[in-house]
C-alpha cells in the first residue's frame, strides 16, 4: 500500500505539471487575476502580503455539498487542518490545526464576523458565508494570545450585492450506510452456539439441535439502520448602494438519520447591514437567529450487531419481544429496536448571536472602531422512558428526566487601525482591547413512576426525585497590538503582541504576555527576477510566536463544595463535601511555534504552490496530578498541574493549477498534502494517562512519554496454539489459575515480552498509534460550457484503528451473536492461525486489549462529486440571474483495508458502536433573482 500512495502521488505531480505546461501554450484565454484580501485577526489583509501561515479556503469549490455544516465541506481543503466526521445528525465535527497539542481542549477558536463562537460550525448556514480563513501558525494567531493555540477559524458572512439579488438554493438527498457490518444468520449462530457451549462443558440449546432449519433469522441491523432523507431550503436577499448594504436570509435545514429515531432540524434567520450615517463614519451589524431541534435517539449500535438472529423482534401477539428466561441459552441483551422506538431523547435549542459596530475616521488614514456583541444558548434536554416488560426484561417504573442549559457571552472590542502608504513604504498597525464575560447555568430534574404514562411531567413523578444545578462564570481582558511594514513589496515585517488576563486562573497566574514575529522577502520583486517569464511571485517567510490555551474549565484554582444528603437511619442528614482539589499555581498551556515556507506561482500565475514546515512545542500541558489515597481526596475531581510537554513536527503543501483555460473549456485542479509528527516529550510521571479503557480492566489508549498522543496499549499476539505440545511450552498465560484447563490448543499465544514465563500486564505495550502520518486531498474542477464538474477525493494514510467492535463480535464467548469473520476460527489443529476457539467464560482471555483489533486506517474517498448545469437566459427569460440544477455525491467510494462502517472514527481512534458516516446522493437547484 505504501509503494500505491508514493507511485499515485508522484503520477499525479508529473501529470498536472506537465499538463499546465503545455496549457501555457496552447490556451487562447487568458483569466484575469484578482488580489485577494483575506480576514485576519482585527483586520484584513492582501493575500500576498501575508507573512503567517493562513489557509483560504475557496467557497467556490465546496459549494452544493450535502452536508449540515462548513466543516464538513472543508474537510481536506486546508493543509494541516484535519477535521473528523460523524454521521450523527445534528453532531459537530472535531478540528485539529497541526496535530494534538494538549490533552485538554484541541478545538479551535472559531470567529464569526469579529466574535468567538462558543457553539460549533453546525450554527452556521452554509449559503451565508462569504469567507473562511484559518490562521494557523504563531505569528497569525498570537493577536488572540491564551486563545490562539490551537489556531484559529476566521468566518465571514455575506453582506449586500449591488443590484438587490434575490436568491433561493434548494437540495434533497438520501443517505444510507456504505459499508454493513456482516454478522452471522440464525442458522450459523446455532452452530456456534453449541460449539462454544459444547467446548465450555455446558449443555447446548435444545432448541439449537437442527441449526440448519432455523434458516436466516432475525435482522436486527436491517431494523436499526434504514435510508433517510436530507434536504435544505435557503433564501437571501442583498442589495447594496453607495451608502449601505444589507443582506437578509432564512434557512431551514433537516436530517433525517439512517439510525433508527434519530433526527436533527435546524432554522437560521441571518439579518447583516451597513449604512454610512456621514462621510467618516459607519455603522452595522451581523444578526443570527437559530431554532434546533434534535432527536438524539436511544439507540445502541453494538448492542444491535450483538442481539441474536434466532430471537424475533415482536412477539406473536404483536408486541416487543424480549429475551427468553435462561440468560445461558438466550442472552441478556435488552430489545434494542424496541428500546430505540419508545425511548424518546430530545434537544431543542435557542441561540442568538449578534454584533454592532460603529467605525469613525478620526483623521486620514486613521479608524477608530469599537464593536459590541451579544451570543446566548438556551438548550433543553427532555429524556423519557416508559414503562415496559419484555420477557425475563423489564423495566417497572417510567423515567423521566429535564434540563436546560443556559449561556450568556458579552464583548465588546475596542480597535484603532493606521493604514499610511508613503512612498516605497506602507505600514498597517492595530492597537486596541478586548472585554469578554460568559456566563453559565445548568438546572436539571428527574423522577421515576407516574401515575399514567400519560402524565410526563417532573411534578407527577412519584420515586427518587433527583435535583442538580449549577452556575459559572469566567472573563478575559485583552491590549493588543499588531504592526505589518513592508518596503517596496519586497521587504515585510510584522510583530505583534498580546496581554490577556483570564479569570481562570489565580491571581499570581492571571496575566500574560503573547509574542510574536514573522518576517518575509518576496524575492520575485527583485530586479534580477521581476522580469521573469516563468517565475511570478515568490516569496520566503519566517515566523515565530508563543501563544496559549486558557480551556481548561473555570476553577480549578480554588476549593469547591458541594451539600449532600445522606440517609442515617432513615433520617437524612445534610453535609458538605469537597468536590475540587485546587491547585492554586494553574497557569494556560504555553506553546511556541517555528514556521518556515514559501509561496511561488509560476508560468502566469498557472501554478501556485504554497510549502509550510513548522515546529510547535506544547509547554506546562496540564496533566492530572497524583493524589495519594490517603489524602481523602482520591474520589473528588482532582486538578491538573502544568508540567507536560508535546511536541508536533510537519510541513504542508498546497499545489493549485489552471491546467487547461479556453473559451469553452477549463480544468483546474488543487492538491493538499500535510505530514505531522506528534510526540509526548514528557507527563511528569512515569506512569501513562489512560484515556480508554477496554475489556477486562485494561488500557486501550494513554498518553505515555516518548510515544504520540493516544496510543495504543496492549498485548501482542502471537498466532494461535495448534496442539498441547505448544501450550505446554509457552509461558504461562493465565498465573494465579488452572493453566491446565485456562489455556488449549485453540486459544490466541501472546508474546513473552519479558521472558519472564508469565503472561501478565508487564507484557503490556504500545501496539497502535490513531495519528496519520499523513492526509492529502485532491480536487478537480472542469467547466464546458453551461457544465460545471467537480471531483474531490480526500484520504489519510499511516493512522490505526482499535476495533473495540471486534472484542465482542468476535469473542466467541458468551450468549451473543458475532460477525461472520468468526466462520474462520480455529475447530482443530492447522484450521485458523487467526480466529481463535469458540469456549463459552473465554477462560484464556483472547479477548483481551490485544494487537488482533488493531486495523489499518488508512484511507481513500471521492468525497463529493458535483455535477451542474447553469441554464441559459433564454430559457427562463430576463427576471431571473441565474438558474442552475446539480447532482451531487457525498462519501461515494471508499477504498480501506478497515472492516468497520468506516475508517473515518473518533479522534482517539477507538470505534465502540461509532455513528456512521454516510453515503448522500442528493439533487439541487440554485436560482438568482
Amino acid at each position: 500500500m505504501k509503494l500505491y500512495y508514493l507511485s499515485s502521488t508522484i503520477a499525479i505531480a508529473a501529470f498536472y505539471l506537465s499538463g499546465s505546461l503545455y496549457a501555457q501554450k496552447s490556451d487562447t484565454l487568458k483569466e484575469k487575476n484578482i488580489e485577494e484580501v483575506v480576514v485576519i485577526g482585527y483586520g484584513k489583509a492582501k493575500a500576498k502580503d501575508l507573512t503567517g501561515s493562513v489557509s483560504v479556503i475557496n467557497l467556490n469549490k465546496t459549494g452544493n455539498q450535502p452536508v449540515a455544516d462548513i466543516g464538513q465541506a472543508i474537510q481536506g481543503r486546508a493543509s494541516g487542518v484535519t477535521v473528523i466526521n460523524s454521521g450523527e445528525p445534528g453532531s459537530n465535527v472535531t478540528f485539529r490545526i497541526r496535530g494534538t497539542g494538549t490533552i485538554q481542549n484541541n478545538n479551535p477558536l472559531i470567529v464569526v464576523d469579529g466574535m468567538p463562537l462558543n457553539g460549533g460550525l453546525n450554527q452556521i448556514n452554509m449559503s451565508d458565508v462569504e469567507s473562511i480563513n484559518i490562521l494557523k501558525d504563531a505569528s497569525s494567531t498570537a493577536i488572540y494570545g491564551s486563545r490562539g493555540a490551537n489556531g484559529v477559524v476566521m468566518i465571514t458572512t455575506k453582506r449586500g450585492a449591488k443590484g438587490g439579488i434575490l436568491n433561493f438554493d434548494t437540495f434533497t438527498g438520501i443517505q444510507s450506510v456504505s459499508n454493513m457490518i456482516k454478522v452471522l444468520d440464525a442458522s450459523q449462530y446455532a452452530q456456534l452456539n453449541n460449539e462454544m457451549l459444547a467446548n465450555g462443558g455446558l449443555t447446548p440449546n435444545p432448541e439449537f439441535a437442527n441449526p440448519s432449519s432455523l434458516g436466516v433469522g432475525t435482522n436486527w441491523l436491517g431494523a436499526l439502520f434504514n435510508p433517510s432523507i436530507l434536504s435544505s431550503y435557503s433564501l437571501s436577499y442583498g442589495d447594496r448602494s453607495e451608502k449601505s448594504n444589507l443582506y437578509v436570509s432564512t434557512s431551514y435545514f433537516n436530517q433525517k438519520g439512517v439510525v433508527l429515531n434519530t433526527n436533527y432540524d435546524r432554522y437560521i434567520v441571518q439579518i447583516n447591514g451597513d449604512t454610512k450615517l456621514k462621510s467618516f463614519l459607519k455603522i452595522g451589524n451581523s444578526v443570527k437567529l437559530q431554532h434546533d431541534i434534535k432527536k438524539n435517539g436511544s439507540y445502541d449500535i453494538k448492542g444491535t450487531i450483538l442481539s441474536l438472529p434466532t430471537r424475533p423482534i415482536y412477539d406473536t401477539n404483536g408486541n416487543w419481544a424480549g429475551p427468553g428466561s435462561n440468560p445461558l441459552l438466550y442472552g441478556d441483551i435488552d430489545n434494542p429496536i424496541g428500546k430505540a422506538t419508545i425511548v424518546e431523547n430530545s434537544t431543542k435549542g435557542y441561540n442568538i448571536q449578534g454584533n454592532i459596530y460603529a467605525e469613525a475616521e478620526i483623521i486620514k488614514d486613521l479608524k477608530f472602531k469599537s464593536l459590541g456583541g451579544i451570543e446566548t444558548n438556551i438548550w433543553y434536554n427532555r429524556t423519557w422512558s416508559p414503562k415496559y416488560s419484555w420477557g425475563v426484561k423489564s423495566q417497572e417504573n417510567s423515567y423521566l428526566f429535564e434540563g436546560s442549559n443556559r449561556s450568556i457571552t458579552l464583548l465588546w472590542d475596542n480597535t484603532l487601525t493606521y493604514d499610511k502608504t508613503i512612498g516605497k513604504h506602507h505600514i498597517n498597525a492595530v492597537i486596541g482591547s478586548s472585554a469578554q464575560n460568559n456566563k453559565y447555568n445548568y438546572l436539571s430534574a428527574s423522577v421515576q413512576k407516574f401515575a399514567s404514562d400519560n402524565t410526563q411531567q417532573i411534578d407527577n413523578g412519584i420515586l427518587q426525585p433527583v435535583q442538580h444545578g449549577n452556575a459559572s462564570e469566567w472573563a478575559i481582558m485583552s491590549y493588543l497590538g499588531r504592526v505589518n511594514y513592508n518596503f517596496a513589496n519586497k521587504y515585510y515585517v510584522t510583530a505583534t503582541i498580546r496581554r490577556d488576563g483570564s479569570s481562570r486562573f489565580g491571581m499570581d497566574n492571571r496575566w500574560g504576555w503573547f509574542p510574536s514575529a514573522a518576517l518575509a522577502w518576496r524575492i520575485s520583486n527583485e530586479n534580477f527576477l521581476k522580469n521573469s517569464n516563468v517565475i511570478n511571485n515568490l516569496k520566503l517567510r519566517l515566523g515565530y510566536g508563543i501563544t496559549g490555551n486558557q480551556e481548561i474549565g473555570n476553577y480549578s484554582f480554588s476549593s469547591s463544595y458541594n451539600t449532600y444528603l445522606y440517609n442515617f437511619n432513615n433520617s437524612y442528614v445534610s453535609a458538605v463535601l469537597p468536590t475540587v482539589l485546587p491547585n492554586p499555581n494553574v497557569k494556560w498551556e504555553g506553546q511556541e511555534q517555528y514556521n518556515a515556507g514559501f509561496d511561488l506561482d509560476l508560468f502566469n500565475n498557472r501554478i501556485s504552490l504554497i510549502v509550510d514546515g513548522y515546529v510547535k512545542n506544547t509547554n506546562d500541558m496540564l496533566v492530572p496530578m497524583s493524589v495519594p489515597v490517603t489524602s481523602g481526596y482520591s474520589d473528588v475531581y482532582v486538578p491538573s498541574i502544568n508540567a507536560g510537554k508535546i511536541q508536533n513536527k510537519g510541513f504542508e503543501v498546497t499545489l493549485s493549477t489552471k491546467n487547461i483555460i479556453k473559451n469553452d473549456f477549463k480544468w483546474s485542479s488543487d492538491a493538499v498534502f500535510s505530514y505531522n509528527k506528534n510526540n509526548v516529550e514528557s507527563i511528569n510521571s512515569d506512569t501513562p494517562i489512560i484515556t480508554a479503557s477496554g475489556g477486562f480492566n485494561s488500557a486501550i489508549g494513554l498518553i505515555k512519554a516518548g510515544y504520540p498522543v493516544n496510543v495504543f496499549y496492549g498485548y501482542i499476539t502471537d498466532g494461535i496454539f495448534q496442539n498441547q505440545d505448544e501450550v505446554d511450552r509457552h509461558a504461562v498465560q493465565m498465573p494465579g489459575s488452572n493453566s491446565a484447563t485456562s489455556t488449549a490448543p485453540g486459544d490466541i499465544r501472546f508474546k513473552d515480552l519479558n521472558n519472564d514465563g508469565v503472561i501478565n500486564d508487564k507484557d503490556r505495550t504500545v501496539i497502535g498509534n490513531p495519528n496519520p502520518k499523513f492526509t492529502f486531498s485532491l480536487n478537480n474542477t472542469f467547466n464546458y460550457k453551461n457544465f460545471d464538474l467537480t471531483i474531490f477525493l480526500q484520504g489519510s494514510y499511516g493512522n490505526d484503528i482499535f476495533n473495540a467492535n471486534r472484542m465482542y463480535t468476535e469473542a466467541m464467548s458468551i450468549i451473543q451473536n458475532q460477525s461472520t469473520a468468526v466462520l474462520g476460527r480455529w475447530t482443530g489443529e492447522g484450521t485458523s492461525n487467526n480466529i481463535p476457539r469458540a469456549i463459552y467464560g473465554d477462560p484464556n482471555q483472547n479477548s483481551r486489549v490485544s494487537d488482533r483489533y488493531i486495523e489499518d486506517g488508512s484511507y481513500i474517498k471521492i468525497k463529493n462529486v458535483n455535477l451542474g448545469y447553469t441554464l441559459p437566459k433564454t430559457v427562463f427569460g430576463q427576471n431571473f440571474n441565474s438558474v442552475k440544477i446539480f447532482v451531487s455525491a457525498q462519501n461515494l467510494v471508499t477504498w480501506t483495508k478497515y472492516s468497520g462502517f468506516d475508517p473515518e472514527v473518533p479522534v482517539n481512534g477507538i470505534d465502540n458502536g461509532t455513528y456512521p458516516i454516510t453515503r448522500t446522493v442528493s439533487l439541487g437547484l440554485n436560482i438568482g433573482f
